[in-house]
C-alpha cells in the first residue's frame, strides 16, 4: 500500500526543531539519541504524514529531509 513518509538523515541533523514545529501532522520528533556531531536529531514517527513537504522547505540543512508521496516505504 502506497503512503506518504519522510526520511531524515540523523547524521547531519542539528536538532534545531524547525521541522518539528512546522509539521502540521506532528510527524517529527526529536530523538533521545545523539548523533556523531553531538546533537539530538529529528526522526519521523507518525504514519499520518500527508507528504506536504513543509519540513523539507523549512530545514536549514540541505539534504537532511527527503519526502516520499504515495510510495511504498523503502527501508
Amino acid at each position: 500500500m502506497a503512503k506518504n513518509y519522510i526520511k531524515l538523515d540523523g547524521t547531519v541533523c542539528k536538532g534545531c526543531r524547525v521541522c518539528v514545529e512546522a509539521c502540521p501532522k506532528q510527524c517529527i520528533v526529536i530523538s533521545s539519541e545523539i548523533n556523531k556531531m553531538g546533537y539530538q536529531f529529528a526522526k519521523f514517527e507518525n504514519p499520518n504524514c500527508i507528504g506536504c513537504g513543509i519540513c523539507f522547505y523549512v530545514c536549514p540543512e540541505p539534504g537532511t529531509i527527503t519526502v516520499y508521496k504515495d510510495e511504498e516505504e523503502k527501508k
